[in-house]
């Protein structure tokens, strides 16, 4: 089961994950950026190496069943324009964790925890996720605009794990029974994708703001969605969302897996 966290972020957000703006001059600059909240639920599974001594192995864990605090984020996004080419970039820095008693979300060695065993165990992650990106517009409709996004995608994040064993652990070597590791990872990806937006309603103020990549690398598979809707005023627009981020890693990773997946609300600023 998943646990929530609120990300509560104040940033400069880009039209990459808003909104899709045009210059009404085609040789202009056009910037586009904004303030948004974002609410995601993180989950995924975490490895640890653990000395071939006490047995091998590793000691893994359910990400989202031990994170229960937001220690800090920042969100930010930047997106330019100058006719029918642009770029943006995107970052993400997050600082959460999580002290859980009695679990089982952790699993030590080769043969896991035994059956009558739990875990007291402490976990924090923290790291940055960054895109940077261009695009090129290939279509212009009154109602429609779409971007062509090509570009890459940084994962990087240091994360720690303390643990002690309860219960009945005869079985355990008593090395593993407790301890503290940690562990990091480094992935570069390119990605491939669109975004833009899609009005309607009367004078085409509300509209539909939509993006998508995926890509892969040092990552067996990433990929990015985001859809929801907006409202346009004279100065901006404001817009309700949804965002969800996948990754998914080979064995011997530090990570095998992590996904965000949360609603996102904006006001979003053009210049």
């Amino acid at each position: 089961m998943s646990a929530r966290s609120a990300f509560t972020a104040l940033s400069l957000c880009c039209a990459a994950f808003s909104t899709c703006t045009l210059a009404s001059n085609a040789d202009a600059w056009s910037v586009t950026g904004g303030i948004y909240a974002y609410l995601p639920t993180i989950s995924g599974t975490s490895a640890f190496s653990v000395p071939p001594n006490t047995g091998g192995g590793e000691a893994s864990v359910d990400i989202d069943q031990l994170l229960d605090n937001l220690n800090g984020v920042f969100m930010g996004s930047l997106d330019v324009r100058k006719g029918e080419w642009g770029g943006f970039t995107d970052l993400l820095y997050m600082d959460v964790g999580g002290t859980k008693s009695q679990t089982r979300a952790l699993t030590i060695g080769p043969a896991g925890l035994p059956a009558d065993a739990t875990a007291n165990a402490d976990y924090s992650l923290k790291g940055t996720v960054w895109t940077l990106a261009a695009y090129f517009h290939t279509e212009a409709r009154p109602e429609l605009n779409v971007d062509l996004v090509m570009g890459a995608r940084m994962l990087d994040l240091d994360q720690s794990l303390g643990w002690a064993l309860a219960g009945n652990v005869a079985s355990v070597p008593v090395l593993d029974r407790a301890g503290n590791r940690a562990a990091g990872i480094k992935s570069w990806d390119a990605i491939l994708g669109a975004k833009g937006r899609y009005a309607f309603g009367e004078g085409r103020r509300w509209f539909i703001p939509f993006y998508v990549d995926v890509g892969g690398g040092d990552a067996d598979l990433t990929w990015q969605a985001m859809t929801g809707l907006g409202y346009s005023f004279a100065w901006g627009d404001v817009v309700a969302s949804w965002r969800y981020l996948d990754y998914q890693f080979t064995e011997g990773k530090a990570l095998r897996s992590l996904t965000f997946g949360g609603p996102a609300f904006a006001a979003v600023f053009h210049w």
